[in-house]
């Protein structure tokens, strides 16, 4: 049988993108950007807020990156105080390096991408609560780390508007 790869096709696809956020773009930016995309005809995977933490919400998540075309990233100031959005970058950035080549957008929401990169301003505070929670060698805390250098070394939309 054919690997793993080779068997991938359009049929492996669920959605077209998936859209990773944090909190407060949900009710404006987000909204707005996912409704716009569905409006178009385009599948879009959001997380539903309904979600209750009871439910398989991370292995709903990861899932959902994997079976869509590309992923838009909207990020912004808080959004690396979120284990949740950072593991799912950390999932979309394996999905583009891996081989499957899934594209991603990210959108620098009212955030410098310098700041990502460098891990600095409320990147570097979120950071390192991350690190006092979870130790600074821990697996996650480097691959949260390189995930956004890796996010924020990427051509995006830098966007200022409020």
């Amino acid at each position: 049988m054919a690997d793993h790869d080779a068997e991938s096709s359009s049929s492996h696809f669920i959605y077209d993108v998936f859209l990773s956020f944090r909190g407060f773009t949900r009710y404006e930016f987000t909204d707005r950007l996912y409704h716009a995309l569905c409006k178009r005809g385009i599948t879009t995977f959001r997380d539903d807020e309904n979600l209750r933490v009871g439910d398989r919400i991370r292995d709903t998540l990861l899932e959902a990156i994997e079976r869509s075309r590309m992923s838009i990233a909207v990020l912004c100031k808080d959004y690396a105080s979120s284990t949740w959005c950072l593991d799912e970058l950390v999932q979309i950035m394996k999905c583009w390096n891996n081989g499957k080549n899934q594209p991603i957008l990210p959108i620098f929401y009212q955030v410098e991408p310098s700041d990502m990169r460098r891990q600095r301003n409320q990147y570097e505070k979120d950071m390192m609560k991350h690190e006092d929670r979870y130790g600074k060698d821990s697996h996650d805390i480097k691959a949260w780390r390189s995930a956004l250098r890796e996010v924020a070394n990427l051509s995006g939309v830098t966007c200022t508007v409020k």
